[in-house]
């Protein structure tokens, strides 16, 4: 499962660079996915789409751009997310620790 998230988050990351390079970061600058030689088919397009990190410039166009204020604010959110839950898994290991030594 992780190594699957791992992949999903490189091919996101991937994509927005993608933009980025071809200067697709505003709705006027926005591009066709062929021209930056992304693919719009693939579960990392899908998931920037959803979060609204890639942005269609306008309704039919076919031309997108990434938001890279929402991309920073999506990473800022997952990191968040992981330090949480390792704090979680910390917290549930040290209250397993303490009560194993405390019913010796």
């Amino acid at each position: 499962m992780g190594a699957a998230a791992a992949v999903i988050l490189m091919k996101e990351r991937r994509i927005v660079e993608s933009f980025e390079r071809g200067g697709a970061t505003s709705a006027a600058s926005a591009r066709t996915p062929d021209e930056l030689g992304v693919d719009p088919h693939g579960i990392g397009w899908r998931r920037l789409r959803d979060h609204a990190v890639v942005r269609e410039a306008s309704a039919g166009a076919e031309r997108y751009y990434v938001d890279v204020e929402v991309w920073q604010a999506l990473r800022r959110m997952r990191r968040r997310i992981v330090l949480i839950l390792g704090l979680v898994i910390l917290a549930a290991a040290l209250v397993l620790a303490f009560s194993t030594s405390v019913a010796r």
